[in-house]
C-alpha cells in the first residue's frame, strides 16, 4: 500500500497503529487511575505523550521490521526509545508545566506500555511468521532481475512474502539452487504448482521475453486470482527503488507515476521558498561559527563553488562550505570523496557528518536553481561519464535537485560507479512517485539523518 506516494507494508502500518492505541490507551489509563479532573479535556495531553513517544520509537528505527527482527534488537531498541522519550518529555514539562497531565503519570504508564508493546509485538511476529499469513511467491525466470527480486525478498521482513521457488525453461534444471529456493519446474507447470502449492502472487523476471513469455499459463493464473506482475514492479515495492538493470524504456513510458502538474511544481516552490528561509534565517549563527572553524583550521577560501547539472541539464554554480583542502584537486580532474579520505580537514569531517557543509545552498534553492527536495546534483564530469555507463542516469535531471532527496536519506554518501547506479535506483523513484506529501516526509527522515549522522563520507 501508498502512504503519501510511499510503498508501505501492511505489516508495518498494522504495527504501528496497534502501538499508537496502546502508548494512548496506557498513559489515559494512568491518568483515569489517578483521578485526573477534567481527563477528556486533557486528552490532547495525552496524544502529545504518544506523539513524543511514537516519535522517538520511529526515529530509534523501531518500526524497520527488516532491522528489528529478533528480540534482543526489540527490547534494546525500545528501551533506547522509550529512555530518548523520558528525557524530552522532562525537558518539555520544565518549559511548558502547564503540559503535564498529572504527577507521575508518565512514569506510571511507562511500565505498562513497554509491556504492552513488548507482549504485542512478540506475538505478532509469532502470528504473522507462520505460513498461512505469507504470501506464496513463484518466480518465472532465473536471471538477474529474478535473482535480485529473490534476495530481496529474503532479506526483509516488511512484507509477508515467501518465495516457494522459480520456473526455468530447461526440465533438466529442475532441483537446482539459484538463491535459497531452487527450480521447482517449467512454465508448463506452472497451473499445477498454482493448484499445489497456493501460489499469492506470480513474479515474471525474464530477461527477454520474446518467444518465453508463457502467456497461456500466466493468462489461466490470473483468471484464478493470482496476481501476476512485472519483477520491476515487485522490486519497486519492496525496496523503494527501481531496478534499472534490465529495465526496458517501455516500462518507464507506460508505468503510472513520473507526472508533475503545475499545481505540485506551485505548492513545492512554495515549500522550498519557506523551508530555506526558515532554515537561512535561524542558521546564521552555525554558519558565521562554520566559516570561523573553517578559516582557523586552513584558512581561506570559506566557501568552495563547483558547476553542477540541475534540471533539464542546465548548469548552475553551487556553493558549500570547504570542507577539503585548498589542494584536493590539485591536478585539475574532479576526485570523487571516499572513506577515510585524506583530503578531508578535521572540520570538514564533522561539518560532512552533521550536514553543515550544504547550508550555503539554501542561496540555490532561494534562487530557484534547487529545490529543497530531490535528486544531488552532481558535476558535469561526472555526469558525462555516468551516463556514459550507467542506462536511464540522464533522466535524473527531469527534476530539480535537491538539498536533501530520498537518495540522500536512504542511502550513503556515493563515491563509486556502483553507488551512483544504487543512489539512481532510488531518485528514479523518487521522480516517479514525487508529490509534496512523500518530500516532507523526505524532509522529516533528513531530521534522523542528521541527527544519526547517517550517510555521510
Amino acid at each position: 500500500m501508498q502512504v503519501f506516494n510511499r510503498h508501505v507494508s501492511t505489516r508495518s502500518l498494522t504495527v504501528f497503529a496497534g502501538e499508537l492505541l496502546l502508548i494512548f490507551g496506557s498513559v489515559a489509563l494512568a491518568a483515569l487511575l489517578q483521578d485526573t479532573p477534567d481527563l477528556v479535556a486533557n486528552l490532547w495531553k495525552v496524544a502529545v505523550v504518544t506523539l513524543i513517544c511514537q516519535l522517538c520509537l520511529y526515529y530509534n528505527d523501531f518500526y524497520d521490521l527488516t532491522l528489528v527482527h529478533s528480540n534482543r534488537e526489540l527490547v534494546v531498541r525500545l528501551l533506547q526509545a522509550t529512555g530518548a522519550a523520558s528525557i524530552l518529555l522532562a525537558a518539555l514539562y520544565f518549559l511548558r508545566p502547564s503540559l503535564m497531565i498529572g504527577n507521575g503519570i508518565f512514569v506510571s504508564a511507562l511500565f505498562v506500555f513497554l509491556v504492552a508493546i513488548l507482549a504485542w509485538r512478540v506475538a505478532f511476529n509469532q502470528i504473522s511468521g507462520t505460513l498461512k499469513l505469507q504470501e506464496r511467491v513463484l518466480i518465472v525466470g532465473t536471471g538477474e532481475a529474478a535473482r535480485k527480486v529473490a534476495r530481496q525478498i529474503l532479506d526483509q521482513h516488511e512484507f509477508g512474502y515467501r518465495v516457494v521457488g522459480f520456473i526455468d525453461d530447461d526440465a533438466s534444471r529442475i532441483g537446482e539452487r539459484i538463491v535459497n529456493p531452487g527450480i521447482i519446474g517449467t512454465p508448463s507447470d506452472i497451473n499445477r504448482l498454482v493448484a499445489t502449492l497456493h501460489i499469492d502472487r506470480i513474479v515474471v523476471g525474464l530477461s527477454d521475453r520474446r518467444g518465453k513469455l508463457p502467456v497461456e499459463e500466466l493468462l489461466r493464473a490470473k483468471m484464478s486470482g493470482v496476481r501476476v506482475e512485472d519483477a520491476t514492479t515487485t522490486y519497486e515495492r519492496v525496496t523503494g527503488k527501481i531496478l534499472i538493470d534490465d529495465l526496458r524504456p517501455s516500462w518507464l513510458i507506460f508505468s503510472d507515476g513520473f507526472r508533475v502538474s503545475r499545481l505540485m511544481r506551485l505548492m513545492k516552490r512554495t515549500i522550498d521558498l519557506t523551508l530555506s528561509l526558515l532554515m537561512a534565517v535561524g542558521a546564521i549563527p552555525v554558519m558565521i561559527l562554520t566559516a570561523i572553524a573553517i578559516w582557523l583550521e586552513d584558512g581561506r577560501p570559506v566557501l568552495y563553488c563547483q558547476e553542477r547539472v540541475g534540471e533539464n541539464g542546465r548548469t548552475f554554480t553551487l556553493c558549500k562550505f570547504r570542507s577539503m583542502r585548498t589542494d584536493a584537486e590539485k591536478g585539475g580532474t574532479p576526485i570523487w570523496a571516499k572513506d577515510g579520505d585524506d583530503r578531508i580537514t578535521r572540520v570538514g569531517r564533522f561539518i560532512r557528518k552533521t550536514r553543515l557543509d550544504e547550508l550555503p545552498q539554501l542561496w540555490n534553492v532561494l534562487r530557484g536553481d534547487m529545490s529543497f527536495v530531490g535528486p544531488r546534483p552532481e558535476r558535469p564530469f561526472f555526469v558525462n561519464e555516468l551516463s556514459a555507463q550507467i542506462p536511464f542516469y540522464q533522466q535524473r535531471h527531469a527534476v530539480k535537485p535537491g538539498l536533501t532527496g530520498w537518495a540522500q536519506v536512504k542511502y550513503r554518501y556515493g563515491s563509486s560507479l556502483e553507488d551512483a547506479m544504487e543512489k539512481l535506483r532510488y531518485d528514479l523513484y523518487y521522480i516517479k512517485h514525487l508529490s509534496v506529501f512523500f518530500d516532507l516526509t523526505i524532509v522529516f527522515d533528513t531530521v534522523k539523518v542528521v541527527l544519526f549522522r547517517k550517510g555521510a563520507a
